[in-house]
């Protein structure tokens, strides 16, 4: 929201972070890029064409100690994501250069008690083109030593993202239960109720459940691989 001055705000996005902000606010994000190699923001939503984060459009790419401020209002609500679209892209994407960006509706949404984001992403550490290591959230098999702890019969509602490079297509899926989708989270309505969802880089939706029964429930993508190599993990719902 505009402050005090009627100035949009200042916004400090971090590669990696999460922004969640409201539909119609006037963004302003101050980037600098302080790496050795050129960079950009492109950001999923409705802009300019100057606002795009685009090689050789607007500002294009911006140079190592160079900075450029993008501006736009925040439009549509629902789950994006931001990235690098700098050449060559899937190196910049696969090393990290990405983040959820959240946009409410105005007439916000029935209140969650365990709201998350989960960013399905992989690594490639040989310099190949291809993963070694699949994750969710950055860190394979976090969620197995420390699982998502929720309450039974508490609305869970997660920011599902997948940036995965190298490999066409992931997916999500959750034991013992099942959950409301809503793709892309621009729609106030479910689209299906379902136990699996299947995302290509660059989509995501919002999954929103509730667990009737305590106990501990594995999560994890529906690919034996990508499952043994790291995205999998546990929600546990006490009492």
């Amino acid at each position: 929201m505009p402050g005090p001055t009627g100035q949009p705000p200042q916004i400090l996005l971090i590669y990696g972070a999460t922004k969640k902000v409201t539909g119609g606010d006037a963004l302003r994000i101050n980037f600098t890029n302080s790496g050795a190699h050129p960079h950009t923001m492109h950001f999923h939503g409705v802009h300019t064409a100057e606002m795009d984060g685009t090689p050789g459009i607007g500002a294009g790419s911006i140079a190592p100690g160079q900075s450029f401020t993008y501006e736009f209002d925040a439009t549509p609500f629902g789950t994006h994501l931001y990235h690098c679209h700098q050449s060559p892209l899937a190196p910049h994407i696969a090393k990290g250069l990405y983040g959820g960006f959240i946009i409410e509706p105005k007439q916000g949404r029935p209140k969650a008690d365990d709201e998350m984001v989960m960013v399905m992403n992989g690594y490639n550490t040989d310099g190949g083109d291809d993963n070694e290591f699949y994750s969710v959230n950055g860190l394979p098999f976090h969620y197995m030593d420390f699982p998502v702890q929720v309450k039974r019969n508490s609305l869970v509602r997660i920011h599902l993202i997948n940036v995965l490079e190298y490999d066409p297509i992931n997916s999500f899926h959750v034991h013992g239960n099942f959950f409301h989708y809503y793709p892309t989270g621009t729609m106030l309505t479910p689209s299906e109720f379902t136990d699996t969802i299947s995302q290509v880089q660059g989509q995501r939706g919002i999954v929103e459940m509730r667990f009737p029964y305590p106990g501990k429930y594995m999560f994890h993508a529906h690919k034996t691989e990508f499952a043994e190599l790291g995205w999998m993990g546990f929600f546990e719902v006490s009492e």
